[in-house]
């Protein structure tokens, strides 16, 4: 397995795993058949990842892209120390330690980038994700009632969050 930074050239491939991951799950935003299709969408989000001092990693496995983990930096003054969260990783390749490799690298993003609150939101009966973001040091802080409706049904998610100090 490997975890770099995404570059434009993955824009296909990242765009077919993130549709291939809203088919296997109901934990995501997207609804199967929902994403937006165009790759120059993707390209031009990959392109703006500088621009905006946030970051987009990418977990391959023999050559293929196979999770993702986005950390979308607070674009004003008051909350550019903050960066929200968004990791997906394929059904077949979870509990393989992906999900902490990401995490691994994205401490040390953060810690390069004076990034001291992680934040992300996760539906309150996805124990897995909730367990892997606790071993990474996310703590909940409260719930979002009725966030998301899946298949005809109300979903709370937990806001967590994880702050970070600085090593100077």
């Amino acid at each position: 397995m490997h975890i770099r930074e995404v570059e434009i050239g993955d824009a296909k491939a990242l765009l077919e795993m993130q549709c291939q991951l809203d088919q296997q799950t109901k934990n995501m935003m997207f609804e199967e058949d929902e994403r937006p299709r165009d790759v120059s969408f993707i390209e031009n989000k990959i392109k703006s990842l500088s621009e905006e001092n946030s970051l987009m990693l990418v977990a391959e496995k023999h050559g293929k892209i196979v999770g993702f983990l986005s950390a979308e930096r607070g674009m004003y003054r008051r909350i550019q120390h903050t960066v929200y969260i968004v990791v997906g990783i394929l059904v077949g390749y979870r509990g393989l330690g992906i999900g902490s490799a990401l995490f691994k690298v994205l401490d040390e993003w953060t810690q390069k980038n004076q990034i001291t609150r992680l934040e992300l939101t996760v539906m309150c009966h996805n124990t897995t994700a909730i367990a892997l973001y606790r071993k990474n040091g996310f703590e909940i802080e409260g719930i979002k009632k009725h966030a998301m409706y899946v298949e005809g049904n109300y979903i709370d998610e937990y806001y967590m969050a994880k702050v970070v100090d600085i090593q100077k």
